[in-house]
């Protein structure tokens, strides 16, 4: 679709979106659902808070102003929004329905797909949503080695078990706590340390920005292989992105069980487990799991769309393609103003993240600032660029041209000391998550 975002004379109009949120703060506790839309993701006072419709790449908020989204439902849109394809079986198998009193033919033919592009998947579970199915890998690994302990790095849901890590953890007895513990990614030495005989699973995410050095993604499937321990690659964010088969086909890696979510129905709920078959068999009779909506139609139609997609128009190489060209785009500007200090675009080209130095002023400040001013441009930004299948070259010509008029704003306010006073509204807020690939470690 052609671009028709521009740069305006004046920041958005959100008064729609404020008055919506007035409402949601009397009744609702917090107001999101998904705490990365939230407003505290976003500058308050300046960014809308509620969306209305989008198509492709673009997304229109409630008061009518349009973006181009970087955010694509925080992963979820792969191909682009009201992608005719998906939406044509989603509406194909709505005339048939949706949730039925016995399983659907689609559960066979969606895991046959699976079968074929995941390199582990010897057998298939299908779910909802991301934090079930690391929970349930976590389950059965611990049933299959008669082991207790998890040691994980990444970000894997809100579940028991894996949020007692972080700072979010009231409501988690310290026994389930006590049975896990973080290690840091690329320090093959802090996973040595927490590895014993009494841990079932290691439980990563392949990469998040930082790629894999020093072979340790190789190593850290050794030594899980010597310790008797199950590999989970959680593929929330790199499966059918970085490659179709994900992390594992990219790295040559084959885990024990991996995950997936987001990227693969472009924007339906539903997740997967891969695994061993000889792991996934407790889930026969000694492992529960299921769902009501674990068949859900409408998700596995679009899901067998989508990945039917992927693979014949080659979605991870163009993913790849536009990211690197925004990606090395910022860091070309960065660069001409003398900001490489301050400021740099780093990551997989599928998924990259701008990241501000703390010798500049206040990361929150600086993002916010960032933030408040590409709005202003037409563009909806977190601080990532989640690439999907529909972001045009007018796209990205577009959000280069809003960096080379944002930087030398942000490039003017570093050297004046005064960011925070530059911004029309409340900083963003800083979650328990760290981009540094590992959640926080615990304090002994």
């Amino acid at each position: 679709m052609p671009n028709t975002v521009s740069s305006n004379e004046n920041y958005p109009d959100i008064t729609k979106s404020d008055e919506l949120y007035a409402r949601a703060q009397r009744i609702m506790t917090p107001v999101t659902q998904t705490l990365a839309k939230g407003p505290g993701q976003y500058t308050k006072g300046v960014s809308p808070k509620y969306v209305k419709r989008a198509k492709g790449s673009h997304i229109w908020d409630v008061d009518g102003n349009e973006y181009i989204d970087f955010q694509m439902g925080i992963g979820p849109i792969s191909l682009g929004y009201a992608y005719e394809r998906v939406d044509n079986a989603i509406r194909a198998q709505l005339e048939d329905g949706i949730t039925f009193s016995m399983m659907h033919e689609l559960e066979v033919e969606l895991s046959e797909l699976i079968h074929e592009v995941i390199p582990n998947a010897e057998s298939i579970r299908i779910s909802k949503t991301g934090a079930d199915v690391c929970s349930a890998a976590v389950r059965v690994s611990r049933a299959f080695t008669g082991r207790s302990k998890v040691l994980c790095c990444g970000y894997h849901g809100w579940h028991d078990w894996y949020i007692g890590t972080t700072s979010r953890d009231k409501g988690i007895p310290q026994e389930s706590k006590d049975l896990v513990a973080a290690f840091e990614y690329n320090n093959i030495d802090s996973l040595k340390a927490l590895l014993d005989e009494d841990v079932a699973c290691v439980i990563l995410e392949p990469f998040i920005f930082d790629a894999p050095k020093d072979n340790f993604l190789h190593e850290v499937a050794r030594l899980c292989k010597e310790n008797g321990t199950l590999l989970i690659f959680d593929e929330m964010w790199t499966g059918f992105r970085v490659a179709v088969g994900g992390a594992q086909e990219y790295f040559g890696i084959t885990p024990d069980l991996a995950v997936y979510s987001k990227a693969f129905a472009n924007g339906m709920p539903i997740a997967l487990l891969t695994g061993r078959r000889d792991v996934m068999e407790l889930f026969e009779q000694d492992v529960f799991f299921f769902t009501t909506f674990g068949g859900e139609a409408l998700s596995l139609a679009a899901a067998v769309a989508t990945i039917a997609e992927m693979r014949e128009k080659n979605v991870p190489a163009r993913l790849a393609e536009q990211g690197k060209k925004l990606k090395d785009g910022y860091n070309d500007i960065a660069a001409e103003l003398g900001l490489t200090q301050y400021t740099k675009c780093y990551g997989y080209d599928c998924r990259t993240i701008v990241t501000f130095d703390a010798s500049a002023g206040s990361p929150m400040e600086i993002k916010a600032f960032m933030q408040q001013e590409l709005f202003k441009r037409g563009i909806m930004w977190g601080g990532f660029h989640n690439m999907c299948f529909s972001h045009t070259d007018e796209d990205v010509a577009h959000t280069l041209a809003a960096y080379r008029e944002v930087l030398p704003l942000l490039k003017e306010a570093i050297e004046a000391g005064d960011v925070a006073s530059r911004l029309l509204g409340e900083p963003v807020e800083a979650v328990f998550r760290k981009v540094t690939n590992a959640a926080p470690v615990k304090a002994k």
